[in-house]
């Protein structure tokens, strides 16, 4: 009689803990995680440390942050982040307090503009604002030059503020988001207290509403500040040709020839230093959310009366909507029907060539958008996929040492995308893997910067299910898998689908991560942008632009059939 046989009651065979396929399976995700998020982390500081030759040198340091040059263009990122920030909280915290608190008419409007402002990648926004707000052709220039009748107009995109402005139209819906979400949460009662006691509406917002929710303006308002000090597509469009030097424009700089990896590397170091700081001091700001809810569901929610002020709110919430969107997509459609943008509008200018051009005689046009649409689908799934496995095993503590699983689960929001590019380059583009240029580490790296959002989302869910359904399984035989697949899954199917699509959208905007890692085959919409722009190539941009802008929105459209209207605005 064998041993197992022997060591069992009644002669039955104790199937090895090693036999079960989902120990093999979370195995797997945790060798792949490592992968993923560890290896080009490590790699990154790694070359840091390490001059051309391989040897152990701090000559990377030396030369990337000792020259004036790369320490003013750390200090130019530092006041932009600042300046976009300020202009983010101007753009978001009203929006937030007309839609969630007051009466406001058109709230439904608002909420809606806001996602189509999250929807509207950067790039495109930075090109409208362009050809809008150029010194010389833009749109808005011309116009008040014919109206006025003087030369030129008083617009100019190409400046400090014009880049500030361009980039916090398209960040300020994360400020939109968190503020709205504690502000639902903060109960009517706690103001009628306050109205009782003599204070009238606008004291008891300065006193009461905003400080219960100012932990979540702030923890916003520092992710706004990290996204713009990290952003590159829009300082490249504006940024270059203003001649103003930022930390992103400069790392780009390191990659040019002769490449020098180290130095991009070293130069990297004090912005991820930034952002593991400032993450870290946002964790502990919305630690303290708890204290704005007294009851479990936070109290009664009326929204106030406001009397005359609600139209002037609702006509600021209009602006904000024409400035984000509707302009610069009328702009936009304009270009990409003429033959030449620059002629202004007239019938003799209007043409559908350039649609024509980019589906059947600009092959370059046409495989980049085939590129973003696969790229974000293959990312998309493989970080439902991946996150739904790692949440599951993490929350229910199937695998050993979950906290460190969920901690390398989310590094990836701590790296900064143009860095982890970096990163990535170093650990994938050479030898063994040789991955640079393909569209497989699109896929990895697209992967790598957007796991943890699946990772947060799908924890979420699986945190409300009852853990008795999957009990029920287990008893009646079934394994893990089994009730990932039959119970887990199912049951958090409408979650799923937001999370897939808010991925597929945040990925077909996505140019930090890719601008590094892309090849003649795997271009995508984002950095194509880029070459199209330094052409002046706007006709065929727009074009480009407007067709992205129209796939994005059907896929946005069926996830709000599916998944509900608000499915992105509460994962972002």
């Amino acid at each position: 009689m064998t041993a197992a046989l022997a060591a069992s009651p009644a002669g039955i065979r104790v199937p090895s803990r090693l036999a079960d396929p989902s120990l093999w399976l979370f195995g797997g995700l945790i060798l792949l995680l490592v992968g993923l998020v560890a290896n080009p982390i490590l790699r990154l500081v790694w070359e840091s440390f390490h001059a051309a030759d391989g040897s152990l040198s701090l000559a990377s340091y030396a030369a990337a942050l000792g020259r004036g040059r790369h320490l003013q263009a750390l200090l130019n990122s530092l006041y932009l982040g600042l300046a976009v920030t300020a202009l983010a909280l101007a753009l978001g915290v009203p929006l937030a307090l007309a839609v969630s608190r007051t009466n406001m008419p058109g709230r439904g409007f608002t909420h809606v503009s806001v996602l189509a402002a999250f929807v509207m990648p950067n790039f495109l926004g930075a090109i409208a604002w362009i050809l809008l707000a150029g010194p010389n052709a833009g749109w808005l220039n011309r116009l008040w030059a014919q109206a006025l009748g003087v030369d030129k107009g008083p617009f100019n995109i190409f400046s400090f503020w014009g880049l500030a402005f361009v980039i916090a139209l398209y960040t300020y819906p994360l400020i939109y988001v968190f503020t709205k979400s504690a502000l639902d949460l903060v109960s009517t009662e706690l103001e009628d207290a306050a109205a009782i006691h003599g204070a009238g509406k606008f004291r008891t917002l300065a006193r009461v509403t905003l400080p219960l929710v100012m932990p979540s303006i702030v923890g916003a308002a520092i992710l706004i500040f990290l996204e713009s000090v990290a952003l590159y597509g829009t300082p490249a469009l504006i940024a270059i040709p203003a001649g103003i030097n930022l930390a992103t424009t400069q790392l780009v700089s390191f990659f040019e020839y002769p490449l020098k990896v180290e130095q991009a590397a070293a130069f990297s170091m004090p912005i991820l230093a930034l952002t593991v700081l400032m993450l870290y001091l946002q964790r502990r700001l919305l630690a303290r959310k708890g204290f704005v809810s007294v009851s479990g569901k936070g109290g009664e929610r009326r929204p106030f009366d406001i009397g005359a002020w609600k139209w002037l709110l609702l006509g600021y919430s209009v602006l904000v909507s024409v400035l984000t969107v509707v302009m610069p997509m009328i702009i936009l459609v304009l270009a990409s029907l003429s033959k030449a943008w620059g002629r202004g509008i007239g019938a003799g200018n209007l043409t559908l060539a350039n649609f024509h051009n980019i589906f059947f005689e600009q092959l370059t046009v046409r495989s980049a958008l085939l590129n973003t649409v696969s790229y974000s689908a293959a990312t998309a799934l493989v970080c439902v996929a991946m996150g739904v496995c790692v949440a599951y095993a993490t929350q229910r503590r199937i695998t050993p040492f979950p906290t460190l699983i969920q901690f390398l689960a989310l590094a990836p929001v701590a790296v900064p995308g143009l860095i982890l590019a970096i990163g990535l380059y170093a650990a994938y583009a050479g030898p063994p893997f040789s991955l640079y240029g393909t569209g497989a580490l699109i896929v990895v790296a697209f992967t790598t910067r957007f796991l943890p959002i699946a990772v947060t989302a799908s924890a979420a869910s699986i945190r409300s299910l009852n853990p008795e359904l999957e009990e029920a399984v287990r008893i009646l035989g079934g394994g893990r898998l089994t009730v990932l697949g039959r119970v887990v899954v199912p049951l958090l199917k409408k979650s799923l689908v937001g999370v897939f699509i808010l991925v597929f959208v945040i990925c077909t905007k996505e140019l930090s991560t890719a601008v590094f890692l892309t090849g003649p085959a795997s271009r995508v919409v984002s950095v194509l942008t880029l070459d199209l722009s330094e052409q002046g190539n706007y006709e065929s941009l727009a074009a480009m632009g407007v067709v992205l802008v129209v796939i994005v929105t059907l896929v946005v459209g069926i996830g709000m059939r599916i998944a509900g209207r608000d499915f992105m605005l509460r994962r972002a």
